[in-house]
């Protein structure tokens, strides 16, 4: 039974196996380990996502991230003039770091993982080109108080192993310049087998491999006001693909605000499933207090279920050190 209600669970959500987040071009690291500490600053990121507010044991997501780079100077990029917006790389300092923490819940079931990451950054002429690879891994785990059985005892249940720890990898490509952006990672490369229950060597539940691609330019309206289309395109080996478009507005060097469209996906299933990958539209706004950053997200969703809650809402805040130079709004795209 447990073996049946595990395998259900994940395969019925695109997004189940890595958690979906919202406000990911404001922490690019959570989605392509070669982002890592390819600004020079040190970051320090915390998002909390609160999925079907509303609704008891609805999905949650709660991350936290550090990013940063091995500089023998104070700073890799340097500005020279801000009229010019010319990029002038460090020829030190290439490799980078990243540490990155969540658990992640729906249900009965939950994820508590983390990501190691390593991170290299080649500079160009006014660009750098930045690979990254992380071990990756989780624990997942069963609450069997969540659980509600037909019958008062399950021996199956009471003698089955409640937790299974599963290590993967990930893989990244990222390119920058002052205007444009591009990367592609691939999540879960060894596509490691998820054993739980009293056989532990029998076939399990494959993770499967996920690729994402994102891409965005940024456009320069007035000196105040910076416009950033962009998007994430989502897809697996089993051809389940998803693509999130975005568009952002910078106001001043201390504001943002933006909106996204998600589509719903090729599952081939209802909209109503448990991590909601039904299409959804989003709102996001943000301020920049010194070193300090926040940001919101309201995710509404399309589906049945969707107009059944209060929403999905995620907060994200982040604070970075590092160079005390004045710096292009584009390199510090909150």
């Amino acid at each position: 039974m447990i073996g049946l209600l595990v395998t259900a669970c994940l395969s019925k959500s695109f997004a189940q196996q890595l958690p979906v987040y919202s406000q990911y071009m404001m922490n690019g690291f959570l989605v392509n380990p070669a982002v890592a500490g390819h600004e020079g600053y040190t970051a320090i990121n915390v998002t909390a996502r609160e999925q079907w507010l509303g609704l008891k044991d609805a999905p949650g997501t709660y991350a936290v991230s550090l990013q940063s780079r091995l500089l023998k100077n104070s700073f890799v990029t340097r500005s020279a003039s801000i009229q010019k917006r010319k990029r002038v790389m460090s020829r030190s300092g290439r490799v980078g770091y990243g540490i990155y923490a969540y658990l992640d819940m729906a249900g009965a079931f939950n994820r508590t993982g983390i990501q190691g990451t390593y991170s290299y950054h080649i500079p160009l002429e006014n660009a750098q080109l930045s690979f990254g690879i992380s071990l990756t891994g989780f624990q997942f785990g069963i609450n069997e108080n969540k659980i509600k059985l037909l019958e008062a005892q399950d021996d199956l249940l009471s003698t089955t192993e409640k937790s299974a720890f599963v290590p993967d990898a990930n893989f990244g490509v990222y390119f920058t310049n002052n205007a444009f952006y591009a990367g592609a990672s691939a999540m879960q490369l060894l596509q490691s087998a998820l054993k739980i229950g009293a056989d532990k060597n029998g076939p399990g539940y494959k993770m499967i491999r996920h690729y994402y691609v994102t891409a965005g330019y940024r456009f320069e309206i007035s000196p105040e006001v910076l416009l950033e289309p962009s998007f994430l395109f989502k897809t697996t080996e089993k051809y389940i693909s998803q693509i999130d478009v975005n568009l952002k507005s910078y106001i001043g060097e201390n504001y943002w605000a933006g909106v996204s469209y998600r589509t719903g996906g090729s599952y081939g299933l209802t909209e109503e499933t448990i991590n909601g990958n039904g299409s959804a539209a989003i709102i996001m706004a943000g301020i920049k207090v010194d070193k300090f950053y926040f940001g919101y997200a309201f995710d509404y969703n399309f589906s049945a279920i969707g107009s059944r809650t209060l929403g999905s809402h995620e907060i994200m805040a982040a604070i970075k050190f590092g160079d005390n130079a004045r710096r292009y709004r584009w390199l510090n795209r909150y």
